[in-house]
């Protein structure tokens, strides 16, 4: 599994990595993103849902996770 911490990204939205990570992810490899950005995490759960991809959302804290598989 692939994982990609957004955690602290100053410069530019946490979606950016997220997006990024996506593109660049075999078919059937499974991804998890890591975000402590309420709003970019519900952009994306939205994203997902929208393609008909499912996804696990763990919170841990501060952190919010989301696992799937592409």
């Amino acid at each position: 599994m692939k994982t990609i911490d957004t955690c602290g990204q100053k410069l530019y939205s946490p979606l950016i990595p997220a997006v990024k990570a996506m593109c660049e992810t075999a078919p059937g490899e499974r991804l998890e993103i890591i975000m402590n950005n309420a709003e970019a995490f519900q952009d994306l759960k939205e994203y997902l849902a929208e393609q008909s991809i499912g996804f696990r959302e763990i919170y841990d804290g501060e952190q919010m996770i989301l696992q799937f598989k592409m």
